[in-house]
């Protein structure tokens, strides 16, 4: 599918975006290609591909907790458009992959770095494969990742365990660790702890955490993800649609291994050899944004060329979604993880 490439001042406008996606965004949607494949333990695990044999580019979208790549149309027509190869992959458990309990509400994971196995398997079997290497074949090109949330973890994980699999990241409000509120961190880790330890003993499968539920619609004035009432009624359409995406609370084990996560993270720091942007949105509650300023500090002493300054690329007042946000806050953080694709590109 031929498009022209657009410029920083064409993409990213609210006001156009439901036109765009009953015509030029739902054109290109229909050239992707969508399949499966067979994760840690064989669970299926679904994702979309969008390529181009002109393009030189490779880029891994990673989406975070509860979503799915059918969320990322607008955002993936955009990079398509900068020209880019673009992939998204659903993570088990959620979107349109397979789920792992018998009631498919329940955010779980068995290990949380099972996500990054299929992540490094979904890399070397479907990206490698069919991108820019089977486009131009050329020796195998590592893509660039782009990652949100949930998805950041996991991209770090992956990058921990496998350092040469990608060229470059960009780490949107990374789940570095979650917001524990005004809870302390020992007392939280202590009450998950035991709560998983309890569940385990007396349910056959993962229960919710305590407050946790399945899918309900948040009201716009009531969210706290996007400012952008545009984008955001765009994804509670698309979920109310499609019934199959839905996902709701979080298990005690899913938060469990999320904490084993953060652990892994900063204990693996010195094996990160991929440059590494954050880009941390200023008003989160979602995460922590003080777990990413401990990130970003640390790993930028053993590895120069990641969170320049040793710290992350703030855009302020912004929400947890920055790639579904306003224009004023989503355009200068498209442009910060473009340049940063460009500047470690081929």
């Amino acid at each position: 599918m031929a498009l022209a490439k657009i410029t920083s001042n064409e993409y990213g406008k609210e006001g156009e975006l439901t036109a765009r996606l009953s015509t030029e965004i739902k054109l290109f949607w229909q050239q992707g290609n969508f399949s499966f494949f067979s994760g840690v333990d064989k669970i299926r695990i679904n994702y979309a591909t969008f390529i181009h044999p002109q393009h030189q580019e490779d880029l891994v979208l990673v989406s975070g907790r509860s979503e799915s790549y059918l969320k990322y149309q607008e955002l993936a027509f955009d990079l398509y458009c900068q020209g880019y190869n673009v992939f998204i992959v659903d993570h088990r458990g959620q979107g349109l992959s397979e789920r792992l309990l018998s009631d498919g509400q329940r955010g779980y994971v068995k290990k949380f770095d099972d996500y990054a196995e299929d992540l490094k398997r979904f890399i070397d079997d479907v990206v490698i494969a069919t991108g820019t290497n089977s486009a131009n074949n050329t020796t195998a090109k590592k893509p660039h990742l782009l990652a949100h949330s949930m998805g950041g973890a996991i991209a770090v994980r992956m990058m921990q365990l496998y350092p040469l699999s990608a060229k470059s990241a960009v780490l949107t409000s990374p789940m570095i660790a979650v917001n524990n509120g005004n809870i302390a961190n020992w007392l939280a880790k202590g009450i998950i702890y035991l709560a998983d330890l309890l569940d385990a003993c007396l349910s056959t499968e993962a229960n919710y955490f305590i407050g946790q539920k399945s899918f309900n619609h948040t009201p716009f004035t009531e969210n706290e993800l996007s400012q952008s009432s545009i984008r955001y009624q765009v994804f509670v359409e698309l979920y109310q649609k499609n019934k199959e995406i839905q996902l709701g609370g979080v298990t005690t084990h899913w938060l469990k291994e999320a904490l084993v996560a953060k652990k892994n993270i900063f204990a693996n720091l010195a094996k990160m050899t991929t440059p590494i942007l954050v880009m941390q949105s200023g008003k989160d509650t979602i995460v922590c944004n003080k777990a990413q300023d401990a990130f970003c500090q640390q790993l930028h002493q053993y590895h120069r060329q990641s969170c320049p300054e040793g710290k992350p690329f703030t855009v302020d007042n912004a929400l947890h979604e920055l790639m579904f946000e306003q224009d004023q806050y989503r355009r200068p953080a498209l442009i910060k993880a473009l340049a940063w694709f460009n500047t470690h590109a081929t």
